[in-house]
């Protein structure tokens, strides 16, 4: 296949990408490297710097490097605090640049999309683990950009016949030999964790003990971004062979709370990693954890790395070798 990777120099895109080369198929990515990282580029991808907010440049990448047999798109601002402040980057700054690339992809006949979702559809879940069922009440205007890219393909496989899969992960997390997790500022846990077990950081906050879970801290489905990267190549595979759009929740399916994930880590690295109680964040729900059972049943997507260990194993093996991420 033939595949446009939009934000392929971002964390998750870049593993993908990097994943479909390997796989044997052909990479056109494009990136505007602000949140992304050219080192984490894979040097058999065809590398186009750019927006998606730039309509020009869009179409540039559709006339010069298509046609597509598909499309994966992770570019969007990402960070759900930042939402919070600054809402007009996610709900018009986000949206247009999706809006611009589906437009593309309908003029040049892309017959199939995969889009990154979030799992901060479910912000409240009435039912763990929480299926695609599950109704959705965005956590966040990042969670609701994301809900309303799901609505805009939708339409397009409605109007275009442009089949679709949006996959809303839960916390993608561990890293390649290869490519690692550093993003600016840096808000998750893992690496956080990590930062404190280098010697960059004094101790790990851990918002509010007091939670209706077994150690009193939240409960994450923690998902190794390898098998994020698995199930965007299998549900795009399906698409182009014809089948019909679907959306999938991609977990373990078991949840890991704080204090087991610091416990691990401290196992892992061998360093005792203080710990610091602190308030609660605001939104903060105590158990987010996914049934992946749908995208096991139809496209048998199995995770290779199931323990909370195996995953800091991966992490910390690339952390080490890059205590400043892709600064150095």
């Amino acid at each position: 296949m033939r595949v446009l990777v939009t934000g392929g120099a971002g964390y998750i895109g870049s593993v993908t990408s990097a994943t479909l080369i390997a796989a044997g198929h052909t990479v056109v990515i494009f990136d505007n490297l602000r949140q992304g990282h050219r080192a984490a580029i894979d040097p058999a991808a065809a590398f186009v710097e750019g927006d998606l907010n730039d309509v020009a440049a869009v179409d540039r990448v559709f006339s010069e490097h298509g046609p597509f047999d598909g499309i994966m798109n992770f570019a969007s601002h990402t960070l759900v605090g930042e939402s919070m402040q600054r809402p007009e980057l996610y709900l018009r700054d986000s949206v247009s640049a999706g809006i611009t690339l589906l437009a593309a992809a309908a003029k040049y006949g892309v017959k199939a999309f995969i889009l990154s979702s979030t799992a901060n559809l479910f912000d409240d879940p009435e039912r763990i683990p929480i299926a695609e069922t599950e109704r959705i009440v965005p956590g966040s205007p990042y969670g609701e950009m994301k809900f309303w890219m799901e609505r805009a393909l939708h339409w397009y496989d409605r109007i275009f016949g442009m089949r679709y899969g949006a996959l809303r992960y839960f916390n993608a997390c561990g890293c390649t030999e290869t490519i690692g997790q550093h993003h600016d500022p840096e808000t998750h846990l893992i690496p956080l964790v990590l930062q404190v077990a280098l010697g960059q950081r004094e101790s790990i906050s851990i918002f509010g003990d007091d939670y209706p879970t077994r150690d009193g801290t939240c409960v994450r489905d923690y998902v190794h971004v390898s098998d994020l990267a698995a199930a965007h190549i299998l549900t795009l595979e399906a698409l182009v062979a014809g089948g019909p759009s679907r959306r999938y929740n991609l977990g373990n399916g078991s949840g890991f709370t704080v204090k087991e994930v610091i416990d691990a880590a401290r196992t892992v690295t061998g360093h005792p990693i203080p710990t610091n109680v602190v308030a609660r964040r605001a939104g903060d729900p105590a158990t987010l954890i996914a049934s992946s059972e749908t995208i096991r049943n139809e496209l048998g997507w199995q995770p290779r790395y199931s323990s909370i260990e195996s995953i800091l194993q991966t992490a910390w093996s690339w952390h080490k070798q890059h205590p400043h991420g892709y600064s150095e």
